[in-house]
C-alpha cells in the first residue's frame, strides 16, 4: 500500500509552488509508504501536472517505484491488483508491463488498450490518478478499501491525495471521492461498479449449496490475498471472522511449508478476545502474538489517532486506538501485510442490533446499507489504524466474488432469532470444516473496543468528563452544528478534531457509525445491546432452523 498526492492542470509559472506544495503534502503520508517516493512532472499542451507517490513496498520490491511513466502515460496507485498476471496474459500486456513486476504496473497498459472499463476488471483495492496526455483519469475501488479524496484550489487545478490532511494547505474545497467510480473531465464522476446484489432478489435459498459456495468463495479470496514478496500475517482477535481467515491463510501457508504469524491485542491477558485467541492460535498452529497496552498508552495516543483517522466518530477511535498500537508493534516485528476480518458483520448482519430488524427484507437492506458505508467506518479504521503504522491491512471478506454469493444468500438465513446466533449461515458453513475451535465458531459478537477490555471504553467515559468543561459542553450545538456531539465523549473527540483540522470541508467527511432499531446513539457499544448478555452454546444452535 501506499500514498499518493496528484494535481492536474496548471501553467508554469506556478511550477516552483505546486511541486512544493505536493511535496508538503507527501511528506504529511509517509506513514502510508516509508520505503520508497517521488514526484514527477507531466507537460502537456501548455499545461503541467504533477504525481507524487510515497511507497510501501510489498510486490516487486525491486522494480516497483512509481510514478509509472510509460508510452506517453503517467500513473500512481495505492492498493493491491490481485489478479494482475492474469490480465497480463488475457490482454497479452506482458511486452508492455516488462519495465515492472508490480501489480500496480499493469494499470497503464490496461487502461490504454481498455479505456475506463479496465477499472471493472481489476479484482483488488486501489486508488488510481492516471495523466493521460492533456487529461486525468482517477478511481477508486469498489467499497472503498482504499481512501481518496480531491479538491481544487485557487488556480483552478485539480487535486488528489491518499488523505484529507494532503490537501488541507492546497485546496479550497475537499470531498469524498465516492467508492466504485472512476472519474474524467469529459464524464464527470461515473459508477463502474454495479454489482447484481444491489438490484436482485437475494434468491439463493438451498442451505447445502448456500454453505458450499461460501466455502470455496471465501477460500479463494483468503488465497489471492497472501499475494506478497515480503513477510505476512494476520489480525486474530478470537471471534468468528479474524479466526476463519487466520484458520484458512494458516492451512495455506502450511502447504508451502511456512506458518502463519498471528497478532492479538488487549488490556490484559486475561480479556476476553486475547483467552480466544489463543485458543484459536493453539488449533490452527500459528505463531502467535500478543500486544498488551495499557490504559495510559491508550489514553495518550487519542490525539495522534484523530489526526490519523480523520475522524471524530466515537465507535471508530474506540477500536482503532488498540488496532494502531497492535500494528506499531506489528511492523516492528518485520511484517507488512495482515489479514484482517472486516466486512463479515455488514454482509451477514453480524452486529447485535441486526436483531430488531422487523423484517428480512429490512434486514437485507440495512446489510446494502452498511456495506456502502464501509469505507467511513470499518475500512477508514482497518486502513488507517494499520498505514499508520506503515502496515497494510488486507480483507478478503470484502472480495467482489465472495460478496456476489453472500449478497445472493436469502436473508431469511440470516437472521437473528429462532435459536439463531448471528451470522449463523457463515457458521454453519464452516461447521463441518473443523478449521477453528467449535467454542470460537459459535462464540458471541464482540466489538473490537470492548473485546480487547471493557475497562478500555470506561476509561474512555471517564476521561472525558474530567477534560471536557461543562460550559464548553453546553455550547456544543453552537460549536458543532454539523453531527452535534450528544455525549462528553464524542465532545472530546470533536475537540481534538478541530485541533488537527481547520479546513471547513473537513469535518464533512466525517460520518458517525449508527445503529439501527435501538435507542442507543449516544453509545454505539455492543455492550448496549440488551441481546449482549445471552451467551450462544453450539449444542443449542448449532443445527436451528434446520
Amino acid at each position: 500500500m501506499c500514498g499518493l498526492v496528484g494535481v492536474f492542470g496548471f501553467l508554469e509559472k506556478d511550477k516552483d509552488k505546486k511541486v512544493s506544495e505536493v511535496k508538503k503534502a507527501l511528506g504529511l503520508l509517509t506513514h502510508r509508504g516509508p520505503d520508497d517516493s517521488d514526484v514527477v512532472t507531466v507537460q502537456e499542451g501548455g499545461k503541467l501536472s504533477l504525481l507524487g507517490h510515497t511507497r510501501l513496498s510489498i510486490v516487486d520490491v525491486k522494480t516497483g517505484h512509481q510514478p509509472f511513466s510509460e508510452r506517453g502515460l503517467s500513473w500512481i496507485h495505492n492498493g493491491e491488483i490481485y489478479n494482475h498476471e492474469v490480465l497480463r496474459k488475457e490482454f497479452g500486456l506482458e511486452k508492455h508491463c516488462s519495465f515492472s513486476a508490480s501489480d500496480s504496473a499493469v494499470i497503464g497498459p490496461l487502461f490504454e488498450k481498455l479505456g475506463t472499463k479496465a477499472f471493472d476488471l481489476l479484482d483488488g483495492v486501489f486508488s488510481i490518478v492516471i495523466i493521460d496526455k492533456d487529461k486525468v483519469i482517477a478511481a477508486r475501488d469498489p467499497l472503498g478499501v482504499k481512501p481518496l479524496f480531491y479538491g481544487t484550489d485557487h488556480s483552478g487545478a485539480m487535486w488528489f491525495s491518499s488523505e484529507i490532511k494532503g490537501l488541507e494547505e492546497s485546496c479550497i474545497e475537499i470531498k469524498t471521492f465516492p467508492p466504485g467510480h472512476y472519474f474524467t473531465h469529459d464524464e464527470g464522476f461515473v459508477r463502474y461498479y454495479k454489482p447484481d446484489y444491489e438490484t436482485k432478489t437475494p434468491a439463493l435459498k438451498e442451505e447445502e449449496v448456500v454453505f458450499s459456495k461460501l466455502r470455496e468463495s471465501l477460500v479463494a479470496a483468503t488465497q489471492k490475498r497472501l499475494m506478497a514478496d515480503v513477510p505476512l500475517g494476520a489480525l486474530l482477535s478470537g471471534g468468528l471472522d479474524s479466526s476463519l481467515i487466520a484458520a484458512i491463510a494458516a492451512r495455506e501457508l502450511k502447504k508451502y511449508g511456512k506458518k502463519l504469524k498471528t497478532f492479538s491485542v488487549g488490556l490484559d491477558p486475561n480479556t476476553d478476545d486475547l483467552k480466544k485467541a489463543r485458543e484459536v492460535s493453539e488449533f490452527i498452529g500459528s505463531d502467535h502474538h500478543e500486544i498488551i497496552f495499557t490504559i495510559e498508552q491508550g489514553l495518550s495516543a487519542l490525539s495522534q489517532m484523530v489526526r490519523t483517522l480523520e475522524t471524530f466518530d466515537i465507535t471508530t477511535i474506540r477500536a482503532s486506538t488498540p488496532m494502531f498500537l497492535m500494528s506499531q508493534y506489528i511492523k516492528e516485528q518485520g511484517i507488512k501485510v495482515v489479514l484482517s476480518g472486516e466486512g463479515a458483520d455488514e454482509i451477514f448482519g453480524g452486529y447485535l442490533y441486526f436483531s430488531h430488524a422487523p423484517s428480512a427484507e429490512e434486514f437485507h437492506s440495512e446489510c446494502l446499507r452498511r456495506i456502502s458505508l464501509l469505507h467511513t467506518a470499518d475500512l477508514l479504521r482497518a486502513d488507517r489504524s494499520t498505514m499508520g503504522a506503515s502496515l497494510e491491512a488486507r480483507v478478503p471478506f470484502l472480495d467482489k466474488e465472495f460478496l456476489e454469493v453472500s449478497m445472493a444468500v436469502d436473508p431469511e438465513l440470516k437472521v437473528i432469532g429462532s435459536g439463531r446466533p448471528e451470522k449463523w449461515v457463515l457458521r454453519q458453513a464452516f461447521a463441518q470444516e473443523h478449521l477453528i475451535p467449535e467454542s470460537i465458531l459459535w462464540r458471541q459478537k464482540e466489538q473490537f473496543s470492548d473485546g480487547v477490555g471493557y475497562s478500555w471504553v470506561d476509561e474512555l467515559k471517564a476521561l472525558a468528563e474530567r477534560v471536557v468543561r461543562q460550559d464548553r459542553f453546553d455550547k456544543r450545538q453552537e460549536l458543532y452544528p454539523y453531527h452535534t456531539p450528544a455525549t462528553k465523549e464524542a465532545f472530546m473527540y470533536r475537540e481534538l478534531y478541530s485541533q488537527s483540522f481547520q479546513h471547513p470541508d473537513s469535518e464533512k467527511q466525517v460520518q458517525r457509525w449508527i445503529p439501527r432499531w435501538q435507542d442507543y446513539d449516544c453509545d454505539p457499544s455492543g455492550r448496549a445491546n440488551v441481546g449482549h448478555k445471552a451467551t450462544y452454546v453450539k449444542k443449542e444452535v448449532s443445527m436451528a432452523g434446520k
